[in-house]
């Protein structure tokens, strides 16, 4: 796989004339407010974005800006003491507030999945990474013990694991921090979900694994028609992979649009700060048009 740096800009293809209709959003977010009951107040404040299938929609902004609550929100696992309590998520659909437990369990992992920071704490230690993955499958998709582990290892080639028969063998704690992120990436798409949200997936990687885990979705985007939804608080992270970016500050979207508009000429103060904070990342080569590029805007 060619590798790339973050500072790399990404060359999107032109959209094609299409006389098809636009394909229906797989994830609609739409006006979500979540407040802290406990503390009696709101802490997201209206934000708004829709996914259809391959888009990716970036989150950026500092901690405790409410990132991380509006993902929780759409995969219906809330902090206790938060809720839901204005405007609707929708998931292929189906507005989440009329899902029972049952349907949520089946609709986790199978429709829309997540990757979070930290694999270690979402993989058993004391369990074989295939087995884990295993599981996942049989519960899932309902498959014999046999198929489950042909599968895994499948999974675990499709990240492209170097030796997926020696690492289906292998412990958590024999494996790095990359290979780690992998093996819950492959556990996340391993029933097929429309939806991937990953979270801080790449902060605690070095720059190198990095770049490949974002190729690696990159790929799936692209293998599969997943649609995702990137939270970071690296706007260079959200300029390799993203298609639009939505800027929090304080629970609510101060701006929002295609993330080369956005990037290059950013209208709120707070995203200037974030893109002069991140030029030494190599924002200032993404944000620069090509030759081509300044042809097509004269």
């Amino acid at each position: 796989m060619t590798q790339k740096t973050l500072a790399e800009p990404v060359t999107a293809t032109p959209p094609q004339p299409s006389s098809d209709p636009a394909p229906p959003a797989v994830l609609s977010v739409r006006d979500l407010r979540i407040s802290d009951l406990a503390g009696g107040r709101e802490i997201v404040h209206g934000v708004s974005f829709e996914l259809t299938p391959g888009k990716t929609v970036g989150i950026v902004g500092e901690s405790g800006s409410g990132k991380t609550l509006t993902c929780r929100a759409a995969l219906g696992i809330l902090p206790p003491h938060f809720e839901i309590t204005g405007g609707s998520v929708e998931i292929a659909g189906t507005d989440i507030t009329t899902l029972t437990q049952d349907r949520w369990t089946e609709l986790r992992g199978s429709t829309i999945s997540a990757v979070f920071q930290d694999p270690a704490s979402y993989l058993n230690p004391s369990i074989r990474v295939g087995a884990q993955l295993a599981e996942v499958l049989r519960v899932k998709l309902g498959l014999g013990r046999r198929e489950a582990r042909e599968r895994a290892v499948e999974l675990l080639r499709a990240v492209h694991l170097r030796d997926p028969e020696l690492v289906h063998r292998q412990y958590p704690y024999e494996l790095s921090g990359g290979m780690l992120q992998r093996v819950l990436i492959a556990a996340a798409i391993a029933a097929r979900p429309r939806v991937l949200i990953a979270d801080e997936a790449t902060t605690a990687l070095d720059v190198t694994v990095q770049a490949e885990i974002l190729d690696l979705l990159t790929d799936l985007r692209a293998e599969n028609g997943l649609a995702l939804v990137v939270v970071s608080h690296d706007l260079a992270v959200v300029a390799q992979l993203c298609d639009e970016v939505l800027v929090m500050r304080q629970g609510e979207v101060v701006e929002s649009g295609p993330t080369r508009t956005v990037l290059r000429a950013p209208r709120h103060a707070y995203t200037r700060l974030l893109i002069a904070e991140h030029e030494l990342y190599g924002l200032d080569t993404f944000r620069t048009p090509s030759a081509t590029e300044a042809k097509e805007d004269v």
